[in-house]
Formats: structure tokens, sequence, C-alpha cells
């Protein structure tokens, strides 16, 4: 809704590293099989596939970065990447209680074919397993296991939180938004609320 509203792209380091493993492409099988297990790929590996994306047309007036950075050293990278190119930055925390991070990624499918996301619970298709814009059997991400999502949890406590504090005490820009027991159009409201009064 946000890349929409503003009409630049969406970069998730998620999705980009999930088409290397689809594709075989850029992503090492060693790597394939540190995702599936919820471990952090080499932040190497990510910075470049990032710089790579960014570098396209499409993101010269601006980008939605999901999922980037992850540790302090990606951080103190795009930092520098930043102030190289005088680009002005946002960061938006999502702050959602684990539990209902637990619930929601559990209960997560997509459609093999197009990537219409759903969840059993909070946004169900019409039809049992299939997909409503085109009939595709959805699947659940390998990602996607209780244990796997706990994993992340861990590396997200371990590496990703002191990412925030980083950002904070650098004099960056946060804006913190509940994202714990709202459907998505209002967290998306609160967002931009929250961009409109910085």
């Amino acid at each position: 809704m946000l890349t929409e509203c503003l009409a630049i792209p969406h970069v998730s380091t998620g999705e980009m590293l999930r088409e290397g493993v689809r594709s075989g492409k850029g992503v090492t099988p060693k790597t394939a099989a540190k995702m599936h297990a919820g471990i952090l790929v080499k932040d190497t590996v990510v910075e470049a596939m990032v710089e790579d994306r960014l570098a396209r047309a499409d993101a010269a007036e601006g980008f939605v970065l999901d999922g980037y950075p992850r540790t302090l050293v990606q951080a103190e990278h795009w930092m520098n990447w930043l102030r190289g190119r005088a680009v002005r930055e946002v960061v938006i925390h999502l702050a959602v209680d684990y539990n209902v991070i637990i619930a929601r990624f559990t209960g997560r499918l997509e459609c093999p074919l197009c990537g219409t996301p759903y969840n059993v619970v909070l946004r169900p298709p019409k039809e049992d397993s299939l997909c409503d814009l085109d009939g595709g059997k959805l699947v659940r991400r390998e990602d996607d296991r209780e244990e796997v999502i706990r994993a992340r949890l861990d590396a997200y406590e371990q590496q990703t939180r002191p990412v925030l504090n980083y950002l904070r005490s650098n004099g960056e820009r946060v804006v913190d938004v509940d994202g714990s027991n709202d459907p998505p159009e209002a967290v998306y409201q609160k967002i931009r609320q929250a961009m409109e009064n910085r």
C-alpha cells in the first residue's frame, strides 16, 4: 500500500533471496539451507543484492526497503551507502507481539503463480487452499514453520534489535508503529500518519 501511494518499488531482501533459491541464480545451496533453518544470510551477500537492486532505474526516486538492514554490519554499510548518495531515509519500526507474529506466520499461505498472500485466520481465500485470482493451489513457505519462526525471532533479538538502537543513537528518523492488533489497512494509515507528523 505504501509503495502504491508513493509510486516507488518495494524492495524485499527476503523475496530476492527466495527468488534466488527458486531460480537457482545467486543463492548457493548452503545459503538456501541456512534460510530454511531461519539463519540470517551472510552480510556481504545481502549487501550486494540490495545495491544491485537499488541501481535499477525504478528506484531512482525512492524505494521501500523491506528486511534490510538486519545486522549492525549491514546498518553501518547502509548508512554509508545512503550518505554517499544524499538519500534521506525514514525507518519504520513495526512493533508486533511475538505471539501474534507466530500466529500470523504459521497461518500464512501464498499463490505460487501470482504471489498473492493469504492467511488462514486473517485473510483466508474464498475457496479453501485456492487462490482467489487464478485458482492456483496455495502453498506454505518452507520458512513459515513454528520452529523456524522462533529461530528468526531469536536472531532478531540478538542481531536486529541492536540495529534499531544504532539507528536511534545516530539520529536517524525512526518511526514506531504498533502493528499487533490492526489489519494491514489500519497499520498502513498509522504509518502514513506517523510519516506526515515527522
